[in-house]
Formats: structure tokens, C-alpha cells, sequence
């Protein structure tokens, strides 16, 4: 079927847009300039978009420079795109022009084209939807609003849950000791609960890294207009967008004293970039850990089963592989490529603008959404239903010469470094070769040696 078009206009003349296409001119000649990746701006950034517009509709209103039916037609046109009623009208490239005009452009557009369709009105996409604003602090403030919305809705709650998830598993396994491990060699026991416990105060750590670059997020810089002066913005509109805004969503948030900053720079991005990288470090580790100890089952460490959840091979019948904390590792390393092409976007904040500000966008709201995900995961298909394999823990532990550490206050370093090399070479039990070795009755070795009294630490005597 021969699709059908019409004739739309802008400043640079007329060209031809799809017939049943929400968006204008301006969006059509993006499409047809940035033919690149076939990636569309995110959700949670056109769902800020949404909300921006019905904020500022909301605030010319009430201070008298908006008629009161256009602005209720671009706030219900508004409150539609963030609801993510029309997506599919917002077809622009990430890889556009660096301040994310298009997409701003985009928004503008799809609200006019939607407000006149219920009422006509005249509501004109520059004139009304954008009125007090620039792409220039519209697109930053999305990022920061979107950013805030996608972390208190998603990552958090994903990491408090993986964090309450540890603690429990931890509980459950407080008095089940096992070898540690330093440098991947033997070491004196631990605890699952004390390894699982170090996990769980890893997240909590990444959890106030985040909730206190979210304070610096939270800073709009809508009202700063073109360059941050607030050119064609009445004096009160950035301060009441962030209240509507504020009102509208339960999350605090309010004007960024300084809107030059705000808007020449996205050092607020690149500062919560890093923590998603640093939280990324931290369930790496975990998921390596995990990995580790379920490594086998015959022949690597095989301390924990994880739920058998897929097949794990093509060829290989019966095998079973960690596939949740492979999955957790990979979103890691995207996290932290992600992080690099924002440190290198954040330092295109060239004089009074940004010019990386969609990529960033991409970048920053991916690495949210994923570690989210992937924490949950984590949680739910590999931490909460593991088990311990006693008899495999409980042999190591046996043999493991290491403990002899807890003898060097009673025999010294010396006679405990003879006694251990000794127990590797004879692959005996440690106790066995310090009952030849030394003066100390079985009953004071089992004392002494006792795995689980070696986890409270001290000296024993």
C-alpha cells in the first residue's frame, strides 16, 4: 500500500510528513537527518519530557501568561506522552543534535498536534507548549528528572531489596563456617553469614553514594532558558516548574540556584555515573564470588549449589551453569562502559552548553534501569535460594592447614609455619601434625582449631 503524507512547514520551508504522524516539521527533518542507530530516546526520558511540559503549562498558567484552555489542552495532551500513550510518535535518533533540540521539538509537536486535535485552539508548539523554555535547559532537566524518577522508582527499591535478600541469607547461615580465602588461596574461616553480611554493606554503601548524588540531581535547571540567564522566562518559572514538578511526582525537587552551571555542564550526571559504576564494581565482586563458590561441581570449589535454572550446554548433557551472576557480570561491564562515554560526554560542556546531552541521557538512564534489574535477579535467582554444601565445606575446613595461625600465640610463627608446610605436604589434617609436633593435647587443638570460635576473632588461649 502506497503510504500516504502531508505537507507540514517550519522555518526552512515545507517538506512532506507521514499523514497519520502526531509530530511536525521539525521532528521530520531529524528523522530524515539522523538516520544512525535505529535507538530511540528512552522512556523514562520522554515520560520526563511528558511531565516537564505539564509542569510548565501548568506554571504560565498561573502566572497569567497562558490562556487556561490552552494550557489544560497541552497539560492533558502532556499528561498522555508521559504516560507513554503515544511512544511510538517520538521516532528521533539518540545519536541528534548534541543539545537534544529535536527531541525537545519532538514533545512540542506531538502535545500541539494533540491539544488541537481535542480542541481546536492554536496551540502552537513554540508559542505555548515551549513557552519559557529553550532545548537548552528542557533536555537537561529531563535527564535529571528521569534520572531521579528511574532510581527512587527502580534501583533503589531493586538494591534494598538485594540488600534485605543478603541479610536474610546471611541470618540463616550465621553459624556455618567456611574456609576464607585471600589471594584465591586458603585463609583462616569465615562465616557465610560474615561473607554475606560484607556483600550486603557493600550495596548499603552504593545505596547512600547514590541517594546523596541524587541531592545535587535533584537541582533543575529549568528556567535558565537559552544560555542561563532566563531569557523570555518570567523570573518565577523555574522555581514553579519544580514545585508542579515536585507536586506531580512525590519526589523532592526544586531550582538549581545556579542555571549556568546547570546548564554548561552535566557534572551532576557524571557524579551519579559514578556511583552506578562504583555500585557496578560491587556486584560484580558478589557475582564473581558466587560463581566461585559454586564452581564444579567435582572438580573447583563447590561450597554452594545455585538453582538449577537452564540447561547449561548444547553438548554437554546435565550440565548446569551460573547463568544469573554471569548475566549480573555483563550488565557491570556495561555500566562501566556506559560510564566512559559519559565522563567523555561531560567534558563536551563547551562554553554555555553541553552538546552530548541525548548520549548521556541513553547511557545514564540504561545503567539505572539494568543494575536495577539485575539486582532483583540476583536477589531472587541465585542469593535467596542457595545451598550450602556442608560435607564439601566441612572437609576443606579439616585440611586446611591455614588454621594453624591460631596456634602462634601458644608454639610462635616459626613451629607453626613448619607444621603447616608439613600438613600440605602429608595432606593431613592440621590438628593430626600439631598433635607430632607439639606439646598440646587433642582436646586443646579441637579447642583451638575450632572453625566456628576462629570466626569471632581474638586471641585463643
Amino acid at each position: 500500500m502506497t503510504k500516504q503524507y502531508r505537507t507540514e512547514s517550519d522555518s526552512m520551508g515545507e517538506l512532506q510528513v507521514p499523514a497519520d504522524a502526531l509530530w511536525g516539521a521539525q521532528t521530520q527533518r531529524a528523522v530524515n537527518n539522523f538516520p544512525i542507530s535505529g535507538i530511540p530516546m528512552p522512556r523514562p526520558f520522554i515520560r520526563a519530557l511528558g511531565l516537564i511540559k505539564e509542569a510548565a503549562a501548568t506554571a504560565n498558567r498561573d502566572l497569567g501568561l497562558l490562556d487556561a484552555d490552552k494550557a489544560q489542552a497541552i497539560i492533558d495532551a502532556a499528561v498522555r506522552v508521559a504516560d507513554g500513550e503515544v511512544d511510538a510518535h517520538f521516532p528521533i535518533d539518540v545519536f541528534q543534535t548534541g543539545s537534544g533540540t529535536s527531541s525537545n521539538m519532538n514533545a512540542n509537536e506531538v502535545i500541539s498536534h494533540l491539544a488541537n486535535q481535542a480542541a481546536d485552539l492554536g496551540v502552537h508548539p513554540n508559542d505555548h507548549v515551549n513557552m519559557g523554555q529553550s532545548s537548552n535547559d528542557v533536555i537537561p532537566t529531563a535527564i535529571q528528572l528521569s534520572a531521579v524518577l528511574v532510581a527512587r522508582e527502580q534501583l533503589l527499591p531493586s538494591l534494598e531489596h538485594l540488600s534485605t535478600v543478603l541479610k536474610d541469607k546471611a541470618e540463616e547461615l550465621s553459624d556455618v563456617a567456611k574456609t576464607g580465602r585471600t589471594h584465591l588461596m586458603d585463609a583462616m574461616p569465615v562465616t557465610f553469614g560474615q561473607e554475606l553480611e560484607t556483600w550486603a554493606a557493600q550495596v548499603d554503601s552504593n545505596i547512600k553514594r547514590i541517594r546523596s548524588a541524587l541531592k545535587r540531581v535533584r537541582r533543575l535547571p529549568q528556567g535558565g532558558t537559552a544560555v542561563g540567564t532566563g531569557i523570555n522566562a518570567h523570573p518565577e518559572f523555574g522555581a514553579r516548574v519544580a514545585a508542579a514538578l515536585t507536586e506531580r511526582t512525590g519526589h523532592k525537587l526544586r531550582s538549581a540556584d545556579n542555571k549556568f552551571e546547570s546548564i554548561s555542564s552535566q557534572d551532576v550526571s557524571v557524579e551519579l555515573s559514578g556511583q552506578l559504576k562504583t555500585t557496578a564494581v560491587s556486584l560484580m565482586k558478589i557475582a564473581n564470588d558466587l560463581r566461585l563458590m559454586n564452581s564444579g561441581p567435582l572438580a573447583g570449589i563447590g561450597e554452594i549449589e545455585l538453582p538449577a535454572l537452564q540447561p547449561g550446554s548444547s553438548i554437554m548433557p546435565g550440565k548446569v551453569n551460573p547463568v544469573i551472576p554471569e548475566a549480573t557480570c555483563m550488565v557491570c561491564a556495561q555500566v562501566i562502559g556506559n560510564d566512559s562515554t559519559i565522563t567523555v560526554a561531560g567534558q563536551s560542556g563547551l562554553f554555555q552548553l553541553n552538546v552530548m546531552l541525548p548520549v548521556i541521557a541513553l547511557n545514564l538512564l540504561q545503567s539505572m534501569e539494568i543494575l536495577g534489574n539485575a539486582s532483583r535477579l540476583l536477589a531472587d535467582s541465585a542469593i535467596a535460594g542457595f545451598q550450602v554444601k556442608e560435607d564439601t565445606i566441612r572437609q576443606a575446613l579439616e585440611r586446611n592447614p591455614i588454621l594453624v595461625t591460631a596456634l602462634n600465640p601458644v608454639i610462635g610463627y616459626e613451629l607453626g609455619a613448619a607444621t603447616a608446610k608439613q600438613a600440605y605436604k602429608e595432606g593431613r589434617p592440621i590438628k593430626d601434625v600439631a598433635l607430632d609436633n607439639t606439646e598440646l593435647s587433642a582436646e586443646e587443638l579441637d579447642r583451638l582449631l575450632d572453625p566456628l570460635e576462629l570466626t569471632k576473632g581474638g586471641i585463643k588461649e
